[in-house]
């Protein structure tokens, strides 16, 4: 698949230098046309018309769940009902929790779900070595040897609570988000990424782009914002962590 359609080829007029001072002294940085034009279509179409979304969610000491594509169609009404009242209740109070479309990738490709497809090249692509070494130059972080990829999709009324990705024990280096919103994303839909000091104020928040890749080191303390039910249906991305182990 990877020979037949181009997908993560990175765009070879990227500063690099310049990605890596900002990424040093800020711990964060958006790369916007990340990838060539074509590889970037190529991705946001898979995303969008090929990618059989499940839902993941956790609320409070609930979770977290992964609830795939064929299981979610036949959820009745009222087991969802439960579910929407558990966010709820747990965002009501000081508990963590999120709701958003998602496939994970990883377990696809480990379990054999779609051999040959779209997602496994993904899969495949990211751990290769030119898009490895890309991350490596920008992060200064010449010790990553892989990288986890779920495909998410952020729908009206869907939304990430506040964490800072603290699973040192697990490897996680760096959190990536390969934004592909097609859409010109308005303020007003949600769906940002935003970072936080220790007081809860807003210090950075990167707009949900087509063809932007968010690197961040791990922890920070970050969340996705609530898409309320007149967004459109658009904010897609390819999301995980770079480890070191």
């Amino acid at each position: 698949m990877a020979d037949e359609i181009r997908l993560l080829d990175i765009n070879p007029n990227l500063d690099r230098k310049a990605l890596a001072r900002r990424f040093a002294a800020e711990r964060r940085v958006q790369i916007r046309d990340v990838l060539t034009e074509e590889s970037a279509r190529n991705v946001h179409a898979i995303l969008a018309r090929q990618t059989p979304w499940g839902i993941a969610w956790h609320a409070g000491p609930d979770g977290p769940h992964n609830v795939p594509q064929p299981k979610l169609k036949t959820m009745p009404r009222e087991e969802m009902a439960a579910l929407q009242e558990k966010l709820g209740a747990a965002l009501r109070g000081r508990d963590y929790g999120f709701l958003y479309a998602q496939y994970p990738m990883v377990h696809a490709y480990l379990e054999g779900w779609a051999p040959g497809g779209p997602h496994e090249a993904i899969v495949e692509l990211i751990n290769d070595a030119p898009f490895m070494a890309f991350v490596r130059e920008v992060t200064g972080m010449t010790d990553l040897v892989k990288a986890d990829a779920q495909a998410t999709l952020y729908a009206p009324n869907q939304f990430l609570a506040l964490h800072d990705d603290s699973h040192v024990a697990e490897g996680w280096r760096v959190a990536y988000v390969l934004n592909m919103c097609a859409e010109d994303w308005r303020p007003e839909w949600g769906g940002y990424l935003n970072f936080y000091d220790e007081e809860g104020d807003v210090v950075q928040g990167f707009k949900p782009r087509f063809n932007a890749l968010n690197l961040f080191a791990v922890p920070q303390k970050h969340n996705v914002t609530f898409v309320p039910p007149f967004a459109p249906i658009g904010r897609y991305a390819i999301t995980g962590w770079f480890r070191n182990f």
